[in-house]
Parts: C-alpha cells; structure tokens; sequence
C-alpha cells in the first residue's frame, strides 16, 4: 500500500520537475503556403462530380421543382428565390419527409469540391441532413483553391453552427461496398451562379 507521504513526495518531485522547465516563449511556426489549382472553376466541377455530385444549371434546378418529382420541396436559396412548396417548421423532427432542400452554400473548395454551409442559410440545422435530396446553390465568386483558403474565409466570422458537405451522403462498409445515401441526402446537386 502506498503512503500519503510517498504520494506527496511523488506529487512534489512531479512539480519541481515542471518548475525547472524552460518557460521561455517560442515563435509559432511558419504555415507554408499549399499551391492550389490553377483553374478553381473546372477543378471545383471536377470534384464534385468525383464526390458523385451532380452540377445542374439554375434552370435544370428550376425545371426540376416544376415537375413535380419531390412534392416537398423547401427552399432557403436567396440566389435563387421562390422555389419551396411549404414553409420551414419550428422543428426538425417535422422534416422526417422533405423530398427536396435547397439551400445557399458560403464558399466552396475546389480541390475537394466541399460547401460551406452555416446556421444563417439552413434555417434549421437538421435541413442537409435529413432531406433525400439536397442542392447547393453557389457563388462562383466565392470558390477557394484549397482547405487552408477556406479555413482562412470562415475564421472571420462566428457562426453558431456549420458544417462543410462534399457530396451525397456516403459509406462503405468493410467489404468494401459504397452505399449512397446512408446517413444523409441520396444525391447533391450544385448549381454554380
């Protein structure tokens, strides 16, 4: 059995040690720059098709609320306005049958074609989530080479909540089979404007 004085001896002998510690302030180290693509657009489309994303046109998107294939449609675009069939409820367990989300991405990363989202553009956090379809609307304006860019564009600013989304939702289990859609939206479409 160990006595309380071999534990204070222990606990003192710890601290002397950490006292003796050069305490002397270091400079950060350099963060290198990472080169990123030279053509941002083609890349971004790149990666979202190898994400297993689709790119659509504004006009795709507006054909495709028109006919009628998602009955349930919400929409919290302001790039591309008037598109929702019922409005948002108070909360997202009322969302369990949402056929189609829309919603307005930050920035997007063209070397992995991942969306920024954040609380303000959702309307609730559970919309990307939980819907069967989702599409980002984006601006092209607003695509980065690489994640060290975007890091840099969202540590600007707060945001209660966001969440980067490159792709539908996927998974693959230890045989190796892709499955879409497991935990999430069963297919991404963006619409760059």
């Amino acid at each position: 059995m160990v006595s309380k004085k071999q534990i204070m001896s222990s606990k003192e002998l710890i601290l002397s040690s950490i006292k003796k510690l050069s305490q002397e302030e270091q400079p950060l180290p350099a963060v290198p720059s990472f080169d990123a693509a030279e053509n941002i657009l083609e890349t971004f489309q790149q990666s979202v098709k190898n994400n297993k994303g689709t790119l659509i046109s504004e006009l795709e998107l507006v054909d495709l609320v028109n006919s009628g294939a998602y009955p349930k449609v919400y929409s919290g675009s302001k790039l591309i306005p008037d598109l929702k069939t019922f409005e948002l409820p108070e909360k997202g367990t009322d969302l369990n049958d949402l056929d189609l989300a829309i919603i307005d991405g930050q920035l997007g990363v063209a070397e992995n074609a991942a969306i920024w989202l954040e609380d303000e553009n959702l309307g609730l956090r559970a919309v990307p989530f939980i819907t069967q379809h989702l599409v980002i609307v984006l601006e092209k304006s607003k695509l980065v080479g690489n994640m060290h860019e975007a890091y840099s564009l969202i540590g600007l600013h707060y945001s209660g909540f966001g969440v980067f989304i490159a792709g539908p939702s996927k998974t693959a289990d230890i045989e190796q089979s892709l499955v879409i859609g497991a935990h999430g939206a069963k297919s991404l479409k963006v619409v760059l404007v």
